[in-house]
């Protein structure tokens, strides 16, 4: 769920009541316009959330007072900026082009996507002839094409099935937390192994938003993209040559102009 500009329904209504007792000053008439907006951001600054201006899951869990202790927070944003060396803008930019919106499902369980045909791949890393085998009898775990996917917390169903086959491959084979950074990078990014990477994965969106400053800082190239704001040649690297097709710069242009609009004003000198 994310309510956003345009947004219209009895949602925003209860989110205009909830934010009218936090201390705002909202006409609760369900539309979803610049003022509750405006609040949302007022807010997200007042409890240290990342500053975006609309609600989605992780604003709406905090105004509900759910444990936020695997929530990402402002500080994380300014950590992680200062860590590569960039604009907070431009980390939230990111984090708001690049991520699946939340580190974890309802059941609290990272998010995460499941590749049957990566996972064939990691296991003809180590045996080719067992992942013949493993490809005729799971055919939707182990597979040489892409496909199958259940969505959601059902991909832990096929992910489970994997891991008891071969955890290493299991864990690689899979797409991790906010910025569905896949599995098999572990290494690269500093862990001593797979099953480490998964564990961090499991702990906090702050763990997870710095998978992916160890990501970016494995890549001079794609560092130095995003420290110039060059966005086509950062989501090139990041999204792969399919990037174009799927406006990721655009977007990612759009995402940066739209936070500097709500963060602190030290930042914006700094972008």
């Amino acid at each position: 769920m994310k309510l956003t500009i345009g947004s219209k329904s009895q949602q925003v209504k209860d989110l205009q009541t909830t934010l009218n007792q936090k201390g705002a000053s909202l006409d609760v008439d369900g539309w979803f316009g610049e003022l509750t907006a405006a609040a949302v951001a007022s807010y997200q600054r007042q409890v240290h959330l990342p500053i975006t201006g609309y609600a989605g899951k992780r604003t709406m869990a905090v105004l509900n007072n759910e444990p936020r202790a695997k929530f990402l927070s402002l500080s994380d944003i300014e950590l992680a900026a200062t860590e590569l060396d960039v604009s907070m803008a431009t980390i939230a930019a990111v984090a708001e082009v690049e991520s699946n919106g939340c580190g974890f499902f309802d059941c609290h369980r990272p998010s995460m996507l499941f590749e049957r045909h990566v996972f064939y791949r990691q296991v003809s890393k180590k045996d080719k002839s067992l992942a013949a085998v493993l490809s005729q009898k799971y055919p939707n775990i182990c597979n040489q094409k892409p496909g199958g996917y259940t969505g959601g917390s059902g991909e832990y169903q096929r992910f489970n099935i994997a891991y008891m086959l071969d955890k290493d491959a299991a864990i690689g084979a899979c797409s991790w937390g906010m910025f569905q950074i896949m599995g098999y990078h572990f290494s690269l990014l500093g862990y001593e192994s797979a099953e480490a990477f998964k564990l961090d994965m499991e702990m906090s969106e702050r763990n997870q938003l710095l998978a992916l400053v160890k990501f970016i800082k494995a890549d001079t190239n794609m560092h130095k993209a995003l420290k110039g704001h060059k966005w086509a040649e950062f989501a090139k690297r990041y999204n792969g040559p399919n990037y174009k097709k799927n406006l990721y710069d655009s977007k990612l242009s759009q995402a940066y102009a739209d936070a500097l609009e709500f963060m602190p004003e030290s930042d914006n000198a700094a972008a």
